[in-house]
């Protein structure tokens, strides 16, 4: 069975995330996002504030400056865990995206932007 590409740049990052939801620290790569930047939302699901420590959590967004890139990590994911991410990530979607790397590989992103991410 093939791995699932996922690029984390927030709390799928943290190891007490990664063990609430995949019960194992999963290993990631560097890579990034182009054309995106990052700012912060409030998350009011008490699940996932309990389980990632914070009501804050990034949120990427398309920016109109190349230069731009959010940091962060690429994961090789099993179906499975990409359920339990997925039940995690409840302000968010799930889009493929193409990174820095060349790589395609699924992000979580704003339902609401209409963008690529």
């Amino acid at each position: 069975m093939a791995d699932i590409l996922l690029f984390s740049y927030g709390t799928l990052r943290q190891i007490e995330v990664q063990m609430a939801l995949f019960g194992r620290p999963v290993e990631g790569e560097p890579d990034a996002l182009p054309g995106f930047r990052q700012h912060m939302i409030e998350i009011s699901d008490p699940d996932v504030i309990a389980k990632s420590g914070t009501r804050w959590h990034p949120m990427v967004e398309p920016s109109d400056d190349p230069a731009d890139a959010v940091e962060g990590l690429l994961f090789r994911l099993t179906p499975q865990d990409i359920a339990s991410a997925d039940a995690y990530e409840v302000d968010y979607v799930r889009r493929a995206v193409t990174l820095r790397s060349g790589l395609t590989a699924f992000i979580y992103g704003d339902a609401n932007d209409g963008g690529g991410a």
